[in-house]
């Protein structure tokens, strides 16, 4: 069956106008002010009239399958799939993590396995480097034959994921030879390390202490290391999470220097500050991520770097895992704020908050909107023009958006299979009332509506190239 959007007002980066789309099989196949479908046979009408029709969105920074920190993620591609499409969000890139003593193409083998036949949406995955010796290489070339043409560092976690700083040039070198973006986690590993300790002795062990162990500094002197190692070989670089002012002016000093380095916030440094994470009874060990939230005087210049477009996109960095029996695993006095599982469970509201407290409050516009949730994130990494786009021939990932709906965040409501919500009860201004993945119906007012195994692995292009 064929599907008719009428008389909804399409946004783009560039563009807002009402038209009708007609959607063949998985793909859009015609836009026009009027199409008729007396020729078509059946056809289902949607009317769009009074909303929105913007391009899928497209998560480029979520964790579903993750081992850390002693314990696991707790969505699984069946609750993470449907909570993404709930949001609006069709296409999710997921960063595959391997241990240091894991073998990188059964890694990847493992986290493809865990989405193949069950994600509702679809997906891609930054492959991450996290040891890099004398068998890595022709993996990873293998790896980026097979459609990822990203890598994922981390300058933090030293001893789990983290790399010298010899493998990270290896793997700059490499990325600039194959033309893959190397994506990075920036802190100075060695001084989160050392504060740790120094606070954990001197008796501060609580959630609140969590932030003075990882301050600005550190992640600021992670972005400038970062940095350095791209402008020596060329690479191209995308750093995720940038939390804080610092950081993103000591990317913008290599920027200006001629360094590809592109800049990702998530949507937690947007809406929450660290008061958060300060919040008595251990409840602050819900808002424990790294790098952490930062002081409320770092919102007002992120958002203004959204709008400026130095800050090309907004992720979630979604890391889900329950305050009961995970969380709790840094309670004092047993243990401490550095055995908190980091991360807060974000990929069902990243639109809505951002449209809240972004277009809501003239923050930023609805082109805006679209760019930083979908079409930066096509562009960066390879799916630009069938992602992040309306037109035809792309693929029919779309979101009818309803500006005037109005409703609250609460974990009795949302699809995230964790027993909290990090934005309780916060108020929430539009959502989506259709979610189309590949042309396939996926949400209607709110309830998931798609396939479990409807999800298929996005092959992307290189910088500069063909699809893989």
């Amino acid at each position: 069956m064929s599907l008719l959007i009428q008389n909804g007002t399409i946004i783009t980066p560039d563009q807002r106008y009402v038209a009708d789309i007609l959607i063949q099989g998985e793909s859009i196949y015609r836009i026009a002010p009027v199409i008729d479908t007396s020729d078509v046979g059946d056809v289902e009408i949607i009317d769009a009239k009074g909303k929105y029709v913007f391009p899928g969105f497209i998560d480029p920074h979520v964790h579903i399958y993750l081992p850390f920190m002693g314990t696991y993620a707790k969505d699984t591609y069946d609750s993470g799939s449907r909570a993404a499409l709930v949001g609006g969000t069709t296409t999710l890139i997921e960063m595959c993590c391997p241990a240091r003593e894991d073998d990188p193409w059964d890694a990847y083998q493992l986290w493809k396995s865990k989405a193949a036949g069950l994600s509702a949406c679809d997906y891609s995955f930054h492959m991450g480097v996290t040891r890099f010796d004398e068998t890595t290489e022709p993996l990873l070339r293998r790896i980026v034959a097979d459609g990822v043409t990203s890598f994922k560092v981390f300058l933090a976690y030293k001893g789990a994921f983290g790399v010298s700083d010899e493998e990270l040039y290896r793997t700059c070198r490499l990325a600039k030879e194959l033309g893959v973006v190397v994506t990075a986690h920036c802190e100075n590993a060695d001084l989160v390390a050392q504060l740790q300790a120094s606070l954990v002795a001197a008796g501060k062990v609580g959630p609140e202490f969590h932030e003075p162990s990882r301050p600005v500094a550190v992640e600021a002197e992670g972005v400038h290391h970062f940095c350095t190692f791209l402008k020596m070989t060329g690479a191209a670089g995308y750093i995720v999470h940038t939390s804080c002012r610092d950081a993103v002016e000591a990317a913008l000093k290599f920027q200006v220097q001629g360094v590809d380095v592109k800049l990702e916030t998530v949507i937690p440094y947007l809406v929450l500050d660290k008061t958060y994470a300060e919040r008595p009874n251990f409840e602050g060990a819900k808002y424990v991520m790294s790098p952490p939230i930062r002081d409320v005087a770092h919102q007002a210049y992120l958002w203004n770097a959204l709008r400026s477009g130095v800050i090309s996109t907004v992720a979630t960095d979604h890391a889900p895992f329950d305050f009961v029996g995970q969380k709790e695993m840094g309670k004092p006095p047993e243990s401490d704020f550095t055995k908190i599982p980091n991360g807060i469970p974000s990929v069902e509201h990243r639109p809505t908050l951002l449209y809240t407290h972004g277009v809501a409050t003239g923050r930023i516009d609805v082109h805006r909107f679209v760019e930083l949730l979908s079409t930066s994130a096509a562009k960066q990494f390879g799916m630009f023009p069938r992602k992040g786009s309306i037109q035809p021939g792309c693929d029919a990932d779309l979101v009818i958006w309803d500006p005037d709906y109005r409703g609250t965040i609460s974990a009795a409501t949302h699809t995230m299979d964790t027993d909290y919500d990090g934005f309780e009860g916060f108020e929430i201004i539009g959502r989506p009332a259709l979610v189309t993945c590949r042309g396939k119906v996926s949400v209607r007012d709110g309830q998931f509506t798609g396939s479990l195994g409807h999800g298929r692995q996005v092959a992307r292009s290189r910088k500069g190239g063909d699809v893989v």
